[in-house]
C-alpha cells in the first residue's frame, strides 16, 4: 500500500471538556474506490458513516466512525448552534491547506416543528458528524485523515490503534475485489397518505384562490417492502452508477440511511465566493432527441412553471443581495437535464461580505420557494396543516463545511430513507391556483423514478 505521510496536528479544545485535544493526522494514498472505503466500514461503523459526491465529480467525501457529533433540537437557532460549536472545535486549525481540513458533514431537518411519528421519529433537528476516518478524493488525489478528540494522556495509545485500523481499511478498499451489488428485491409497494395527499391539493388551491398564499409545495411518500434487509453500500452503488450527473449523498443515523441523487445545489462557498442554483419548474424527458427538445421548449415557455421558477430566483437573489458585496445572475433560465426529468435552472453567484458564512446563507435560503412555497411563513403553515407526513431530511439542506468556512449544501430531493427491509421515497410539487390533484400526483411519480429504479422498482417509461 503506497502512502505518503502528510501532517499530524494537535490542537487544544478546552471548551469541549477538561484538557481535551483535537488530533488530526492526514496521509495521501493511492487512489481508491470511495464506495469500497465506505463498505470497508460495514461491520464496525454501520450507522456512523456518510458519503458525498458533488455534481461536477471533482470532490468525493466518505466518513467512517464518529470522532465528534454536533446535534441539537434548537428549532430556529439550530444553524447558529452548529456553527458556534464547529468554530469552537476548529478555531486553532491550520488555514490555507484544503487537504488538511477537518470536514463536518450532515443536515438539518425540513421543519423542526413537525412531530409526526414515523421513520423520522427522534431524528435530531440538526445532525452533523466529524468522522474518525475521513477520505477525500479531490483533484485526482486521495487523502485519508484520522480525527481524535482525547486527553493527552490517552492520545498516544488511541492514535496508534487508529493508525493500524486506518491501514486495514485502506488495504481493504484498495485490494479486495470491487463488489458488484445486486438491486434489492421488492415484495410490496404501498402509498401512505395517498387520499389525504390528493385531498390536500384541493385544500391548498382553495387557500391560494382565497389569496392566503401564492404557492405551497405539498409532498408525499412511497413505501417499499423488501424481501430481505438492504445495506447502505448496496443502494449507494446503484445511485453512483445510475445518477452520475447529480449530487450523491448518504447519511447514516442508527438504523436509518438517508440517501439520494439531487440535481439542486442550495449553496456553495469557496474562498469567500458563494454560489446557488435556482431549480424549479419541471417536465419529463422525451423518448427521442426531438421529443426531448419539444418538451424542453414547452417548459421554457410555460407560464405556470416560469412563475414557479421566478419565485425561487427572486428569493435567492434577495438573500444574496443581503449577504454579498456584489452578485451575478443571468437574465433568464436555461434547462437542466438529468436522467428522468428536466428543470428550469438559473445560477446565482456573489462575493460574501465579512459577516456572511455558509451556514448563515443556508439558514436564510431554507426552505426555498421550490420546496416550501410563497410567502414562506404562510406556505409553511399550510404544509403543517395539510401535508400528513414528516419530511425529515427530505427537501432540506444536506452537505459539508470545513474549518475555513468552505463547503457545499444540496437540497435533499430525489431522496429516500432506508430502514432495514423498508424504504420510504419522497417527492413533491408546487401547488398554485390552477393545480389539479391527478396531474400533481403523476408529477410525483416521475420524481420517484431515480430512487425507485435504484431500489429495484419497476419504472414504466
Amino acid at each position: 500500500m503506497q502512502q505518503k505521510w502528510y501532517q499530524a496536528t494537535e490542537l487544544e479544545v478546552d471548551s469541549l471538556g477538561q484538557n481535551l485535544h483535537f488530533y488530526m493526522e492526514t496521509i495521501e494514498v493511492s487512489r481508491l474506490s470511495a464506495l469500497a472505503f465506505f463498505a470497508a466500514g460495514e461491520e464496525r461503523y454501520k450507522g456512523e458513516r456518510f458519503y458525498w459526491q458533488n455534481r461536477e465529480k471533482t470532490m468525493t467525501l466518505v466518513g467512517l466512525g464518529h470522532a465528534h457529533t454536533i446535534q441539537n433540537n434548537e428549532k430556529n437557532n439550530r444553524f447558529d448552534a452548529v456553527e458556534a460549536e464547529w468554530k469552537r472545535l476548529t478555531k486553532n486549525c491550520v488555514k490555507g491547506q484544503a487537504e488538511l481540513q477537518p470536514i463536518l458533514f450532515g443536515g438539518f431537518t425540513f421543519d423542526p416543528q413537525n412531530n409526526v411519528d414515523g421513520e423520522w421519529t427522534d431524528f435530531p433537528e440538526a445532525y452533523f458528524a466529524l468522522a474518525t476516518y475521513q477520505l477525500v478524493l479531490r483533484d485526482d488525489k486521495a487523502y485519508v485523515s484520522i480525527h481524535l478528540i482525547a486527553s493527552a494522556a490517552e492520545a498516544d495509545g488511541q492514535l496508534e490503534a487508529l493508525r493500524k485500523e486506518r491501514n486495514h481499511l485502506i488495504h481493504a478498499a484498495q485490494v479486495k475485489e470491487v463488489k458488484m451489488y445486486a438491486k434489492p428485491e421488492i415484495t410490496n409497494y404501498f402509498e401512505p397518505y395517498k387520499d389525504p395527499y390528493l385531498a390536500s391539493i384541493d385544500q391548498v388551491t382553495a387557500l391560494i384562490k382565497a389569496k392566503k398564499a401564492d404557492k405551497v409545495v405539498i409532498a408525499r411518500s412511497l413505501a417499499l417492502q423488501f424481501k430481505e434487509q438492504v445495506t447502505s453500500p448496496q443502494v449507494l452503488a446503484q445511485i453512483i452508477h445510475e445518477q452520475p450527473e447529480s449530487y450523491l449523498f448518504g447519511l447514516e443515523w442508527q438504523d436509518l440511511l438517508f440517501f439520494g441523487a439531487s440535481p439542486e445545489r442550495l449553496v456553495k462557498v469557496e474562498n469567500g465566493r458563494a454560489y446557488s442554483s435556482c431549480v424549479a419548474g419541471s417536465i419529463q424527458r422525451g423518448k427521442t432527441a426531438e421529443e426531448d427538445e419539444a418538451y424542453g421548449q414547452s417548459l421554457l415557455n410555460d407560464p405556470k412553471n416560469g412563475g414557479e421558477h421566478q419565485y425561487v430566483v427572486d428569493m435567492i437573489a434577495e438573500t444574496f443581495r443581503k449577504n454579498c458585496v456584489e452578485m451575478k445572475i443571468p437574465d433568464g433560465p436555461r434547462l437542466l437535464k438529468i436522467r428522468d426529468i428536466q428543470h428550469l435552472f438559473t445560477p446565482v453567484e456573489g462575493q460574501l461580505n465579512n459577516e456572511a458564512t455558509i451556514l448563515q446563507l443556508t439558514k436564510h435560503l431554507h426552505p426555498t420557494p421550490a420546496l416550501g412555497g410563497v410567502p414562506r411563513k404562510e406556505a409553511m403553515i399550510a404544509i403543517r396543516k395539510y401535508e400528513p407526513m414528516n419530511r425529515g431530511l427530505y427537501a432540506a439542506p444536506i452537505g459539508w463545511l470545513d474549518a475555513e468556512g468552505n463547503g457545499e449544501f444540496a437540497v435533499a430531493i430525489r431522496s429516500a430513507a432506508l430502514l432495514k427491509d423498508k424504504a420510504y421515497l419522497y417527492a413533491g410539487g408546487g401547488i398554485v391556483a390552477d393545480s389539479e390533484p391527478q396531474s400533481e400526483y403523476e408529477e410525483t411519480l416521475v420524481k420517484f423514478r431515480p430512487m425507485l429504479r435504484a431500489l429495484g422498482g419497476q419504472v414504466h417509461e
